[in-house]
This record gives C-alpha cells, structure tokens and sequence, in this order.
C-alpha cells in the first residue's frame, strides 16, 4: 500500500481532532479544583494578616513604637496607621475567610501588604519574598473571585433565584 491509497475510516480522529477532546478531559478536573483551591488561598492569607493583627493587638505599646520608629507609613500620623493598620488585619482577613465581600477584602489586604513592603526602610529578601507570594494570592482572589465556597456566592445565586 502507497500513502496515497491510505483511506481513513469515517470513525477515526487524527491526533489534531483529538486535542480538544483531551483538553476537555484535563479541564472538566481542574475547574473542580478552583472553589477548593480559592478557599485554600483564602485561609493561607488570612491567617497571616490576622495573626499579625492579634501580634499587635497583644502588645499596643509596642506596636505604636514600631509605627512612629521602624513603619513609615506615608501621609498618615503613625497612631492612625497602626489604628487603621491593625484592624484591617482583623477584619479583612474574617471577610475573606467566610467570602463575605472577598474581592473588596482582597483590595484591602492586597494594599496593606503593599504599602507593609513600601514602609520598611529594609526588608530582608525572604521577607520580601512572602510579601510577593502573599500579593499574588491577594491579586489572583480580586481578580478572579473568592470561589463557589464562600458566601458571596451563595448571596448571588440567592438574589438571582426569583
């Protein structure tokens, strides 16, 4: 037999034809893994900004010091930086965890962690390094949504059944 009087059968796919079959296999798994993924995003940030904000709470002396001494927080006096600071690493972190407005309390510890890395004069490489990996989770949630686990999701579809 030549190449030339090779016929194909009318049930058989070239490996091209293919490819969007096994895409459609490896998606139909990896969008199942997105709410579980979100929430697992949510809870790794949260914990970290809301443990920092209880470091703070613990010790309000110290905390004031850092902030008139070591955080320069710019355009803000440093009582009100450490106010203001403190509890956004309380109350954000409670709406992300539960979805509650997740986007807007991604924004919220996105800015935060943001302006942690601008107002600290030095930052060591590996503390710089967190500070990333936590800004690119925080991004990643505005961006695209805290997930189908989480209240915000459960208030659309509430709102959108008649």
């Amino acid at each position: 037999m030549t190449p030339t009087t090779l016929t194909r059968t009318p049930g058989a796919m070239t490996r091209l034809q293919q490819l969007p079959l096994l895409w459609q296999w490896m998606e139909i798994p990896l969008n199942a893994l997105q709410p579980a993924l979100a929430l697992v995003g949510r809870l790794y940030v949260a914990q970290v900004f809301f443990l920092s904000g209880l470091t703070k709470l613990r010790d309000w002396d110290t905390t004031l010091a850092l902030f008139q001494d070591e955080y320069h927080v710019p355009l803000l006096p440093p009582e009100l930086a450490a106010w203001m600071g403190t509890c956004g690493e309380i109350g954000l972190p409670l709406l992300l965890v539960l979805g509650l407005g997740g986007r807007f309390a991604s924004m919220g510890l996105l800015v935060m962690n943001g302006v942690a890395v601008l107002s600290l004069a030095e930052i060591a490489p590996a503390a710089l390094q967190q500070h990333i990996s936590w800004g690119i989770v925080l991004a990643a949630l505005a961006v695209f949504g805290v997930g189908r686990w989480s209240v915000d999701h459960w208030l659309e579809r509430a709102c959108r059944t008649p």
